[in-house]
């Protein structure tokens, strides 16, 4: 019921978002399926703006308040996106969209969490 929330810097810096189950769909994959001793990255390849992911969160959880950007704190890397050709080269691909997945995360909070809250 807040009539705004405050994010750090201006939305502008890229990430990569995975759903919780499809990196423990991965990790099962790679015990199944991988003997190399070489690091393979869980992601999708897919990157949004921080700012994008906040008007996504609040549109999944029905938030109307505004979304205010304090550019006195900083960023942080501009940037954060993995390589994920080595899962994919194995035949693994994400399966949970990240608004899905925002969806599901929030379903589960009001499911298990809301409750004990008070």
């Amino acid at each position: 019921g807040a009539a705004s929330v405050t994010c750090w810097g201006d939305g502008s810096p890229l990430r990569e978002f995975l759903y919780v189950d499809d990196l423990a769909n991965l990790c099962v994959f790679l015990m199944n399926h991988y003997r190399g001793t070489e690091t393979v990255n869980a992601g999708t390849g897919k990157e949004l703006t921080i700012k994008a992911l906040a008007e996504l969160v609040a549109r999944v959880v029905g938030y109307q308040g505004a979304i205010l950007w304090d550019t006195e704190k900083p960023n942080g890397t501009p940037r954060k996106l993995l390589d994920v050709s080595k899962a994919a080269a194995l035949g693994w691909r994400y399966k949970t969209e990240l608004e899905e997945g925002v969806r599901l995360a929030y379903e589960d909070f009001l499911q298990n969490i809301a409750p004990t809250l008070g």
